[in-house]
């Protein structure tokens, strides 16, 4: 992810500019002559989730200048910066080519690294590593193609292997083998796009057996996080991880989904793309990330910038160099707004932002700016300012910047509605509805044209159905249906059932 950090404004100096910038004019004598972000004392931090751990509200990306270097920039020395700031949240992936390696570098040079002559075990245990694996089993699966990430990473790899490789490339040789003590603090399943990925992770979850040809990642996760080997491919009762989650960009009705499934409440952990053009989508911030929220998992912000497409990059996947964007500031959008926009919405704990390049001097260190931008509190921006923020990011592009994203649907009924009786007592189930550009507010059941019920609107965190149960009213036919009603009073309703 690409990082433009943003000159520093006031509260009446950034209405102004979204007032002129609503009106199409030039932003450029508001930011030009502004004062770098000022950094004093400790960094803000937040409780992250269930996870046990203050988590800095910036972390650093694993990607732009550490994944994708540009010539004359060292991505060792920004790690390095970073911690040195007081970030303590290091995001990368087994994905993000030299990524984890240059990791492996800067926490040398730190003391991060065990069985080296400078480890310090108590600065390891500051700060919080996390890693990212794209491979959707630990065994098998060779044969689904129809699954996204079944065979994406060297051949014949799995979701374990990926797993070995973070360590051997963040703290040992780099070729496979990594100390004793090496541990990552969280790995995710890295973007999910299809239910069938879902279907893939939890294979052979609930009823492990080792000797099945198949088994999904989510249990051999388990069993490295847990020090057990019930599928066989732990047999040295490693605990190598502490924490499981998973990532997105695309399509919250799948995260929700992967979310529903987890009857241990096994995931802790979820990335999500969110940034200012979220609403414009098929929207994170009022779908799965109320979900997560309601789980207490720990969750962290990607794409603010929507991977650089805010400003100079195409709105397409990056993946070389050139892609990485180097300026510091915008006179067109405030870089600073678009990360407490982030760090704003209702659940997030924080967010990764990856850095192109970093100066001594604070006017020219993206760093320096966006970490200065980072530190808002969680309820800093109410919804009059969020909807500034939106009016001016939805004009990059034409607001078609979240190219990662699936499209806006728009508000959805609630699905799979079931009408059931036993004797005279009536029950009425549905599952979830999905929020359009606002909140949903309710759910109504109707009976015969007649509201008979409404039932205040509270995430659906499993698979067990929304419900409401009645006496019978009539020994005529009775044709039910549920409706949604969002925060606009918007309504979908479903198609009737009749009893």
């Amino acid at each position: 992810m690409k990082s433009i950090p943003q000159n520093k404004q006031s509260r009446r100096e950034f209405i102004k500019v979204s007032a002129l910038t609503t009106a199409g004019l030039s932003l450029a004598p508001y930011l030009a002559n502004a004062e770098p972000q000022k950094l004093s004392g400790t960094l803000m931090k937040r409780d992250f989730g269930k996870l046990g751990f203050k988590v800095t509200t910036m972390g650093l990306g694993g990607q732009s200048s550490i994944q994708w270097t540009p010539e004359n920039i060292d991505p060792v020395a920004i790690i390095l910066k970073a911690y040195q700031s007081g970030i303590n949240y290091f995001d990368t992936s087994n994905v993000y080519g030299p990524s984890q390696m240059n990791y492996g570098k800067a926490f040398r040079q730190l003391g991060l690294v065990p069985e080296t002559p400078n480890y310090d075990a108590a600065k390891r245990e500051a700060i919080f590593l996390t890693s990212k694996t794209m491979l959707r089993f630990a065994k098998g699966g060779d044969d689904r193609k129809d699954v996204i990430g079944s065979s994406n990473g060297p051949k014949g790899s799995k979701a374990l292997d990926d797993i070995r490789r973070t360590l051997s490339q963040v703290f040992g040789d780099g070729i496979g083998t990594y100390p004793k003590d090496a541990y990552v603090n969280m790995v995710l399943i890295h973007n999910l796009t299809k239910v069938g990925e879902v279907d893939a992770l939890y294979e052979g979850y609930d009823n492990t057996d080792p000797n099945v040809p198949t088994i999904g990642a989510l249990a051999a996760l388990r069993d490295v996080r847990d020090g057990t080997n019930r599928t066989g491919l732990n047999p040295k009762n490693e605990k190598l991880i502490r924490h499981i989650g998973f990532s997105g960009h695309t399509d919250p009705s799948v995260m929700i989904e992967m979310i529903q499934r987890d009857t241990e409440n096994m995931l802790e952990g979820m990335l999500v793309a969110i940034n200012a053009n979220d609403k414009l989508n098929f929207n994170m911030q009022h779908n799965v990330i109320p979900v997560a929220a309601a789980k207490n998992m720990g969750i962290i912000a990607m794409k603010v910038f929507a991977d650089g497409a805010m400003y100079t990059k195409k709105a397409e996947w990056s993946n070389k160099p050139e892609h990485v964007v180097l300026q510091v500031g915008s006179a067109d959008v405030p870089a600073n707004e678009l990360i407490r926009y982030s760090l704003t919405t209702p659940g997030i704990h924080t967010a990764i932002i990856g850095i192109g390049m970093i100066n001594d001097d604070p006017s020219k260190c993206q760093l320096h700016y966006n970490l200065g931008a980072a530190q808002v509190k969680p309820n800093a921006m109410n919804k009059e300012d969020r909807e500034k923020i939106e009016l001016i990011a939805a004009k990059v592009k034409e607001g078609k910047t979240n190219y990662f994203q699936k499209q806006d649907p728009g508000l959805q009924p609630p699905r799979d509605l079931k009408v059931n009786q036993k004797e005279f007592d009536i029950t009425v189930t549905w599952h979830t509805a999905y929020a359009g550009d606002a909140p949903l507010d309710r759910y109504e059941v109707w009976c015969n044209n007649e509201k008979v019920a409404e039932v205040p609107y509270k995430p659906q965190t499993t698979k067990e159905p929304l419900k409401y149960t009645t006496k019978l009213r009539s020994k005529n036919f009775q044709d039910y249906v549920v409706k949604v009603v969002d925060k606009k009073n918007r309504v979908a309703e479903t198609a009737s059932v009749r009893l």
